[in-house]
């Protein structure tokens, strides 16, 4: 422009007197003489200061960039160090609301361990890169993956419909959401001593309310669509929140074992390690701590991520030989040897002091390009250290560490549950192969190590629940989704589920909800949709075990992670009342505690009182027994087809469940006017929170 400059303008701007418009990285910027000076302007020096904070006196202001003076606002973002800070809290993740897709050509391989650098969506593959698969089968994999997670990442998919913005930007008020979270799960002013030194419910807990959040604000995203270039990370996100919220376990900084972790507990994300109080860094491999000696800070290491992102060697369950950090430079991919620092001096300083270091292990999720499912493997101990040369000819820091003898199994159970499928071993106690002769996507077999027992009473194998007629509805709208039901768009049967699709692209649940609205029999989309997990039959290898008490119960080879689908309560329905005598009944008019916050403290009553019993046909679920404390949960499926609807119940994960765990569900409470029904039992489920009974 020509003149006036400084004006204000508001006002309409005349466009005749724009001259030429450069862009402002070649414009020389002018500086104002000093009083009493006749040196040129040009002579201070450039001093860069944010447009949306203050000009240096006697420097006019410009549009667009016009303002007041006020001193710009402090941005609160604090980057931790990785392992240096001597407090005993652990450092809270840096806020990142979003993340710029990377370019095709800057996946890099071998990031170092202790980088603090936030190229996060390059290296932290465990996040949206998993896609809340939960499909059955796992690799046990300790090569470096990175090549071919650049080879087959794929451009993520924009959802066609409205314009969105991203979830920090929108109309939700996820504060209220992440309030009503922390008050129903009781962790709002966790006592001091109890956040420092947890027990397993706390870290459940924890665990529970991040996965509930993070999933609850994908399905807000979902909702919104997608903004090109800007990469969903509601993982980061949501552990974000809690970690401000302190919403956290251990948050004592420790070395050895962490109380109310145990081995073999499965994680799906690096921010579980972190709020569970395991392992700090969401993205560094050595986690340490450091204490003054002779007036010296001396690291020591506390926890290692074996992820395979480095040349680790961990096939022998009892020994792992772990690569150091460093060696690799981000922006330019210069390789060039590992320093004897930061976590790799720490390493070398545990060797020699002889401390206890927790290991976990990232197991290659063979349902995902890039997913890892994280299992804890107790406590090592280093022995030997090393220097080699590594696969690109530059110097690499060996460790070899020893598993501390006496600890239950974890990653050998993995190993051994491997050599099962493979055929490489014999599954010990197998009595059938497979239960349902034929009738499920995957065998499931029926095992007994315990006595002599050689099968439960006989029944007929059914896949799906047995009407005798339908319910009677409304006549309703059948989606036309050839492709498949997408969210943000104007699908009758997302309509139906409040305008969200309940599932992610996974098949795992979002949110709970009263009722689940699956697409119907005469919905146009096809079988693979992402509306009708239930309806694609079992992906998870089950089987039917015998326990030490109480008969027989149900239990799977794969690690489930919390929301994802388990198998249908398939049976008979009963329209005239139950039988007293009958252990196999699921009353959906019974009361059960809400696995979410309800607006109401009454209970919510089902939109189609059901009864089904599987005594004399049914499927794997009616071997699931009850639990005071359980780690399955169930929700009603509706399927509408034309006027007519079909009510079914599906089984879901309610935490993340390690193999060969037993699944269990909750009974529930009859209604005071159904007491005289069924009788009390006497409960054996053997959690801290028994009550000693049930229904």
């Amino acid at each position: 422009m020509e003149a006036n400059l400084d004006s204000d303008p508001s006002g309409p701007i005349d466009k005749s007197r724009v001259m030429s418009v450069k862009p402002l990285r070649c414009l020389v910027p002018i500086f104002p003489s000093q009083a009493g000076s006749s040196a040129s302007p040009q002579a201070p020096p450039f001093a860069f200061g944010a447009p949306s904070g203050s000009f240096p006196p006697g420097a006019a202001q410009f549009f667009p960039f016009v303002g007041s003076n006020e001193p710009p606002r402090p941005v609160n973002v604090a980057v931790p160090d990785q392992g240096r800070s001597t407090a005993n809290a652990i450092p809270s993740p840096v806020p990142l609301n979003s993340f710029r897709t990377p370019p095709a050509n800057t996946s890099a391989r071998g990031r170092p361990r202790g980088s603090t650098k936030t190229h996060v969506h390059e290296q932290y593959d465990d996040g949206y890169a998993q896609n809340d698969s939960y499909e059955n089968g796992f690799t046990i994999d300790t090569e470096d993956s990175s090549d071919a997670a650049k080879r087959k990442r794929k451009a993520r998919k924009i959802v066609k419909g409205p314009q969105a913005v991203a979830i920090s930007n929108s109309e939700v008020d996820i504060d209220h959401i992440v309030n009503n979270l922390l008050r129903a799960f009781n962790l709002v002013d966790i006592n001091t001593s109890l956040q420092a030194d947890s027990d397993h419910d706390l870290v459940e807990r924890v665990v529970m309310v991040y996965n509930l959040l993070r999933r609850k604000i994908m399905q807000l995203d979902d909702a919104k669509g997608v903004i090109p270039g800007i990469s969903r990370r509601a993982d980061l996100r949501s552990g974000t929140i809690l970690m401000n919220k302190n919403a956290r376990a251990n948050t004592k900084r420790r070395v050895g074992a962490v109380p109310g972790v145990n081995i073999g507990d499965v994680f799906f994300f690096r921010m579980e390690l972190c709020l569970a109080g395991l392992h700090a860094p969401i993205m560094a491999g050595i986690d340490y701590l450091s204490f003054k000696v002779s007036g010296d800070e001396e690291p020591i290491a506390v926890s290692i991520v074996s992820s395979g992102g480095y040349e680790d060697d961990g096939d022998d369950g009892e020994v792992l030989i772990y690569s150091g950090q460093g060696g690799v430079q981000r922006n330019d991919k210069l390789v060039m040897d590992q320093k004897l620092e930061r976590g790799n001096l720490a390493l070398e300083r545990s060797l020699h002091k002889g401390n206890e270091v927790r290991v976990v292990r990232g197991i290659k999720d063979g349902t995902s390009i890039t997913g890892k499912i994280y299992v804890y493997d107790g406590v090592y101990k280093l022995h030997e250290s090393w220097i080699e040369k590594g696969k690109s000819g530059c110097n690499v820091f060996k460790y070899k560490l020893i598993r501390v003898p006496g600890q239950p199994e974890g990653f050998m159970l993995w190993k051994s549950i491997q050599q099962w499928r493979d055929g490489a071993a014999t599954r010990v106690g197998v009595i059938l192969p497979d239960l349902t002769s034929g009738a499920e996507n995957t065998p499931i077999c029926l095992v007994n190590d315990v006595d002599a027992e050689k099968g439960p009473a006989y029944f007929t194998y059914s896949t799906s629940l047995k009407y005798a007629k339908p319910y009677q509805s409304s006549k309703s709208l059948s989606c036309k989704c050839s492709n498949g039901c997408q969210p943000a768009t104007n699908c009758p049967c997302v309509e139906r589920n409040g305008g969200y699709l309940p599932y992610s692209n996974g098949g795992v649940l979002l949110s709970h909800n009263s009722v689940i609205h699956e697409c119907g029999p005469s919905c146009l989309c096809p079988s693979t949709c992402r509306n009708r997990v239930s309806q694609t039959g079992l992906k998870l290898r089950l089987e039917v075990f015998r326990t030490k008490n109480k008969g027989w119960g149900l239990r799977s080879w794969d690690p489930i992670r919390a929301g994802a689908f388990i198998c249908e309560y398939a049976g008979e329905v009963i329209e005239n009342g139950s039988d007293s005598d009958d252990d196999y009944i699921l009353d959906t008019t019974r009361t059960f505690d809400p696995l979410e916050p309800v607006p109401t403290d009454e209970h919510v009553k089902p939109l189609f009182p059901l009864i089904v019993s599987a005594k004399n046909k049914g499927n794997v679920g009616r071997f699931m027994n009850h639990s005071c404390a359980p780690n399955v949960y169930w929700q009603p499926i509706l399927r509408e087809n034309e006027e007519e609807s079909y009510l079914h119940i599906g089984f879901y994960a309610l935490k993340h469940i390690p193999p060969l765990h037993e699944l269990t569900f909750n009974y529930g409470t009859p209604p005071v006017e159904k007491k005289t029904g069924p009788q009390k039992k006497k409960c054996l489920c053997g959690s801290t929170k028994c009550k000693g009974f049930f229904y």
